[in-house]
């Protein structure tokens, strides 16, 4: 087992993924604010769900006896509008799912990282089939009344 590699690897997705969750709250007040409750509710829970990734890489780090960074984030634009911001996160998360599968061929060697890894990639593909259900769903009711849903 390479733990270099490893903690390079969590790493990488501890920065990435605080960073993806700070978004998607952000995110979720704003569709909150403009009375999209259900969609903001889901957006702020996904924040949360993605904060527990963090926790559990995190500790697999420190279990390595790697340390933790703290490497910033970067600054975003927010997606006022429902239907682009679903599009425009889907447009991310279909290379972040296959980037994910290519970083678990890496640690294969580390049972308990791929274990942890293969957990969130089934997390990552849920959050995925959702994100192309709504757009589905969107064409076959239209914009108004998948709007109306997320209230």
């Amino acid at each position: 087992m390479d733990k270099k590699k490893t903690i390079e690897t969590l790493q990488f997705f501890v920065t990435h993924l605080a960073e993806g969750a700070m978004v998607h709250k952000q995110q979720g007040m704003i569709f909150k604010a403009q009375g999209f409750t259900k969609l903001g509710e889901k957006y702020i829970g996904h924040f949360g769900e993605e904060m527990g990734w963090v926790e559990k890489f995190t500790e697999r780090i420190l279990d390595l006896g790697g340390e933790i960074k703290f490497e910033g984030m970067k600054s975003r634009d927010f997606i006022c509008d429902p239907v682009e911001y679903v599009k425009a996160d889907l447009a991310i998360q279909g290379p972040g799912v296959e980037m994910l599968q290519k970083c678990m061929e890496g640690v294969k060697d580390d049972p308990t990282t791929y274990d942890i890894l293969k957990a969130y990639l089934l997390d990552e593909e849920e959050d995925l089939f959702w994100s192309e259900g709504q757009i589905d769903l969107i064409e076959k009711i239209g914009v108004q009344n998948w709007l109306v849903k997320q209230m």
